[in-house]
């Protein structure tokens, strides 16, 4: 086990903490509890989480990849494409390389680097017709971890993350348990012990009325704005910065 000294998040809305909100109101996420059980065994432990929600691999390239570089961190998570690939036209096989290229100037800097898949979207109705895509995209991952030596966080075989419990009212977003479950199976990947990630929910029998409400509803309510801010090329992180743009000693309440 390595004990690391400073960290550094990159990413999107996943890697921002959304929708896990902490005491005060400001997300929290996976991220911030990695950094939080990092702390305990390094006094001096510095963290900084770059990621901002709605962002495009190319655009988690080209502005967060540099900063964390000259940031010369001991860690580094780079979670990034899932934004891409539920936008028409985009190839897999292009995202890869623009991934291995930021993989090599990351490991470059002497930095040790989380990649993730994500999630199975068997379970989504509208994301699974997506399906080949995704998978295409994280056996790409696995080749970039393998190459470069990374750290593989696999989410794909994370059993507990297929139920809804585990995700916030937009289906596009872990809530609280979610989260937690990734910070686990991090720290799990860094050898770092920590709460046991395979979660086992009890059972629970859904009324097909309602389910068709909870759809209907979800269509309203999320579906119809998400394709409405690509239909206007806009995203819902226009204008917001990082929520911990600096890499500084751990606080759990930094701003």
């Amino acid at each position: 086990m390595r004990h690391y000294g400073s960290y550094v998040a990159l990413g999107d809305s996943f890697t921002e903490g959304l929708n896990d909100p902490g005491p005060d109101g400001r997300f929290r996420g996976w991220a911030d509890r990695v950094a939080e059980r990092l702390a305990e065994d390094s006094p001096s432990f510095r963290y900084a989480n770059l990621a901002v929600r709605g962002k495009l691999l190319d655009q988690i390239v080209e502005e967060q990849v540099p900063l964390a570089v000259q940031m010369a961190p001991d860690l580094v998570s780079l979670c990034a494409g899932g934004n891409d690939l539920l936008r028409p036209g985009s190839d897999p096989d292009v995202m890869a390389k623009t991934l291995a290229r930021a993989v090599r100037e990351l490991r470059a800097c002497g930095a040790d680097v989380l990649l993730f898949t994500g999630v199975d979207p068997r379970d989504t109705p509208l994301m699974r017709r997506l399906r080949g895509r995704f998978a295409i995209f994280y056996l790409h991952i696995r080749s970039i971890a393998d190459l470069y030596g990374c750290k593989l966080v696999d989410q794909w075989s994370m059993q507990g993350l297929r139920d809804w419990r585990a995700w916030s009212e937009d289906r596009l977003h872990m809530n609280e348990d979610g989260h937690r479950l990734v910070a686990a199976r991090v720290l799990d990947v860094l050898g770092v012990p920590f709460d046991d990630w395979r979660k086992v929910w009890p059972e629970r029998t859904a009324d097909p009325r309602v389910r068709r409400r909870e759809d209907a509803q979800w269509v309203r309510e999320y579906l119809v704005p998400w394709v409405g801010r690509r239909l206007r090329g806009t995203s819902s992180g226009d204008g917001l910065d990082p929520k911990r743009p600096d890499l500084a000693p751990w606080t759990p309440d930094a701003p």
